[in-house]
């Protein structure tokens, strides 16, 4: 089972929020990619956890599948945007298990950077991380060995 690795999905956008961002929620456009999660998903069932950055939009883009799973999703701050070298650190002590992990686009990317360039993983010549994408990642003993992208998939495409 791979460490899926999940980048929120589609939120509001910052300008046309008022709140405070870790509040943002999804936008309805997002909301339908976190419903095609489920579906991504159906072939990766995570069976042990679901982790994700404290924020609102990555709560909602992992709740579906952690309750199609039956599952709680896990806050941590060290999934939260800004956090890219400890969430690299998580990453790699979960090698090789059956989790999935959601946070943002700039901690994706360096993960992602991070895995090419330690473990000499192949992303492809343009690795993506779209929002509501997924990587699943096969590793194990702190290290990752492949990597398959999964873009985004709203229920209305399904």
């Amino acid at each position: 089972m791979p460490l899926l690795l999940v980048r929120h999905a589609q939120a509001k956008p910052r300008k046309e929020w008022d709140g405070e961002d870790g509040v943002r929620p999804l936008s309805s456009h997002g909301l339908r990619q976190a419903e095609g999660l489920v579906a991504i998903m159906g072939n990766f069932a995570p069976r042990a956890r679901i982790l994700s950055s404290p924020s609102l939009r990555c709560l909602q883009t992992v709740g579906l599948v952690a309750s199609a799973q039956h599952l709680t999703v896990e806050e941590t701050d060290d999934l939260a945007e800004g956090q890219s070298s400890v969430a690299v650190h998580l990453v790699r002590s979960l090698a090789g298990q059956e989790v999935v992990v959601c946070t943002h686009g700039d901690v994706i990317a360096e993960i992602l950077v991070a895995l090419a360039d330690e473990d000499r993983l192949d992303l492809g010549q343009n690795p993506k991380q779209a929002k509501g994408s997924v990587w699943a990642l096969d590793g194990r003993a702190g290290s990752f060995t492949s990597a398959k992208y999964s873009a985004p998939v709203a229920m209305d495409a399904l």
